[in-house]
């Protein structure tokens, strides 16, 4: 019986010459795994047909759309998962997603082998691996561009050779990877760090600075969950949709950064996540009203390591997994309604409302009204102050 390899399938150039490659390199039949995470484009039945057209014995296509809303973009959205303060973990997320369904293909048609088309250079070689060795370890792993050092065109020549059923003359000047929750863009001209990007890069964002009315929005969160907008109940892959849309047609969560990667250099990308931005930043105001000072100072840290962890492709490790149970246990509180306006580039906050608000009126207020016992203050300031009193009283008797 020949092996069987599982390999993710995106339908790109890569991955489709991976099919005739890893037949005749191995003698293996190929399974072609396409995972629908929201990335648009192509038609998913289109992409699986192809698959079957460049050699693979089997092609399916699993529609994860709503699973990677609800069980990824919102735990990350619950952690206010940013890398280095600012990347909204879009390709990150999406990989242990896919691992598991690769998992899942492999053990129910007989898989020996997973491969992908990741190279030497970036994170996602070690998020599909080490997702596939915690959940699968006696899986064999095939990386044909990295192990084979493919550069495009080889793949290409090798395309033309096969005369495999894809454009292969097409160059794009970027990399672009995107689901619901982004878009991610890289190479070309882009890798020169002093390029400003120009608006030819961007699909989920029109120009910021065109003028447009703002849109008001309301969203409501249950237990750190988005659930509704402006009133309307929908699901959190609804919610991203819309959001991306319309935070998207102002311009809003467009990013210029400098990566530090995890093989150790540093990349240029741009990336595109209006819903994402929008909802990180109504949750981050939601938990500031719900959630008592010590936790929340506490879990910005946890936060930060949540991320790392996710970016570093250890989605399924153990500490992820303890600190998923942190984060659940503080959203408890973070149910209520956040204002926002989207203009001009920037979703910002203009109210929020909670019954499980810490805000006291009654304590905040200067005016009439004031509950707050201000003859407490000089007691609690001495005695705050006091270490660090008696501290300067024995430096000076040095």
């Amino acid at each position: 019986m020949n092996d069987r390899v599982v390999l993710a399938y995106s339908g790109g150039l890569d991955t489709s010459v991976a099919i005739p490659f890893l037949a005749e390199k191995m003698g293996a039949d190929v399974l072609a795994v396409a995972v629908d995470v929201g990335q648009g484009g192509e038609d998913m039945e289109v992409i699986r047909r192809r698959a079957v057209d460049c050699g693979a014995v089997e092609s399916i296509v699993v529609d994860a759309r709503e699973e990677f809303a609800a069980g990824y973009c919102v735990y990350a959205l619950q952690a206010n998962a940013l890398y280095m303060d600012r990347y909204p973990l879009l390709s990150a997320l999406s990989r242990p997603l896919i691992v598991k369904h690769l998992v899942a293909a492999a053990r129910e048609f007989g898989g020996t082998h997973v491969s992908h088309g990741c190279t030497g250079k970036g994170n996602d070689q070690v998020r599909f691996e080490a997702g596939l060795a915690a959940l699968a370890p006696e899986l064999q792993v095939i990386a044909p561009a990295r192990d084979h050092a493919w550069t495009r065109d080889k793949a290409i020549a090798f395309a033309e050779e096969k005369g495999l059923p894809i454009d292969v003359t097409k160059k794009s000047p970027y990399s672009i990877d995107q689901n619901i929750w982004g878009r991610a863009i890289e190479t070309g001209f882009l890798e020169d760090i002093w390029n400003g990007p120009s608006e030819e890069v961007y699909a989920y964002t029109a120009d910021p600075a065109r003028p447009r009315e703002p849109d008001e929005v309301v969203i409501a969160f249950d237990r750190g969950v988005p659930v509704a907008l402006d009133g309307r109940a929908l699901t959190p892959f609804e919610i991203i949709a819309e959001l991306n849309d319309r935070a998207g047609t102002h311009g809003v969560g467009r990013i210029d950064l400098v990566e530090d990667r995890l093989v150790g250099i540093k990349s240029r990308e741009i990336y595109e996540a209006p819903g994402a931005i929008t909802l990180i930043t109504a949750h981050m105001e939601l938990e500031n009203v719900t959630v008592e000072r010590d936790l929340a100072r506490f879990k910005r840290g946890v936060d930060q390591r949540w991320t790392e962890l996710v970016y570093d492709g250890l989605w399924f490790s153990p500490l992820k997994r303890a600190l998923d149970a942190f984060i659940a246990e503080a959203q408890r509180h973070v149910t209520g309604e956040v204002r926002m306006i989207l203009h001009g580039g920037r979703a910002v906050v203009t109210g929020r409302r909670s019954e499980a608000s810490l805000y006291d009126f009654g304590l905040a207020t200067y005016d009439t009204g004031d509950t707050f016992d201000q003859s407490s203050a000089k007691g609690f300031v001495e005695l705050w102050g006091l270490p660090s009193k008696i501290a300067a009283a024995r430096d000076t008797r040095r």
